[in-house]
């Protein structure tokens, strides 16, 4: 083996080294925004189960008739039932994080693509709640007093009714699209941005 030869395997093994130490560098600086992610996830579970228990003292605060909290019950139910699913999907994901080792840009990705995944469910999740609160509303409206009803109607078109419900569901929307933006957008880009800057495996 000529000396030529050797110098040229010398610097291969030395850029293959540095482009090694690059991405773990890279590795490194993507595990911040994940940290981030993870605590605000912690929160935000800790967050809805707190609305939650809120939730169930409702009728007791607003001094619900006996017949509206049967109706109360029966829609916190299924709340209930859509939050369960969406926190065993939550409490998954966030285990899963823990035992995969990020070291690779497919690891990476792989956490990038799950948690806009999570974030579309917990989006889909609050459009539910929404509509289902909005839905009880509407109920209870019509189970209170009908000559109260009767006033209501008198002195409000069911125009400015249904602009009022369009209203709170843009609302609604809007929040939830910001929300989810602005609690977790710049840690998903800042994840992209890394990921897209390594070399394909």
């Amino acid at each position: 083996m000529n000396f030529d030869q050797l110098k040229d395997q010398w610097n291969e093994s030395e850029t293959s080294s540095n482009e090694i130490s690059e991405n773990m560098l890279k590795v490194t600086e993507a595990r911040t925004p994940i940290d981030q992610i993870r605590k605000k996830m912690k929160h935000e579970f800790f967050g809805q189960l707190i609305s939650l228990l809120i939730l169930v003292i409702a009728p007791k605060i607003f001094h619900f008739t006996k017949e509206l909290t049967t109706i109360y019950i029966l829609f916190y139910g299924i709340i209930c039932g859509f939050m369960a699913y969406y926190f065993f999907k939550f409490y998954l994901f966030y285990k899963h994080s823990y035992d995969l080792s990020l070291d690779s840009r497919k690891n990476l990705l792989w956490f990038y693509y799950e948690m806009k995944l999570n974030l579309e469910l917990y989006k889909a999740l609050t459009y539910i709640v929404g509509f289902i609160l909005l839905a009880f509303c509407a109920i209870a409206l019509f189970t209170i007093n009908s000559e109260l009803l009767n006033k209501i109607f008198a002195k409000v078109s069911l125009t400015y009714i249904a602009i009022n419900i369009i209203v709170t569901i843009l609302l609604v929307g809007i929040i939830t699209e910001l929300w989810a933006k602005f609690y977790y957008g710049k840690y998903l880009k800042q994840i992209k941005k890394i990921v897209d800057s390594m070399d394909e495996e």
